[in-house]
């Protein structure tokens, strides 16, 4: 299964919560708007990634998992 990190850009109020729980993948534009980096997240960042998802205060960050 591949999964990636998806930011709803109209739901999103610019927090940057979701950078400083995974600034691996996340960066924030000049206004503190997310930035996600492209392509499947690896195994072994995936808690970060699911943490970032679920303390996102307008639940603007979702994950999303493919298989094949």
């Amino acid at each position: 299964m591949t999964t990636y990190l998806r930011v709803d850009p109209i739901a999103c109020t610019g927090d940057g919560l979701c950078a400083e729980l995974f600034p691996e993948w996340v960066e924030l534009d000049d206004w503190g708007y997310p930035i996600i980096a492209r392509g499947a997240i690896p195994e072994e960042l995936l808690v970060h990634a699911r943490r970032a998802a679920e303390a996102c205060p307008k639940l603007a960050l979702t994950l999303r998992v493919e298989s094949g």
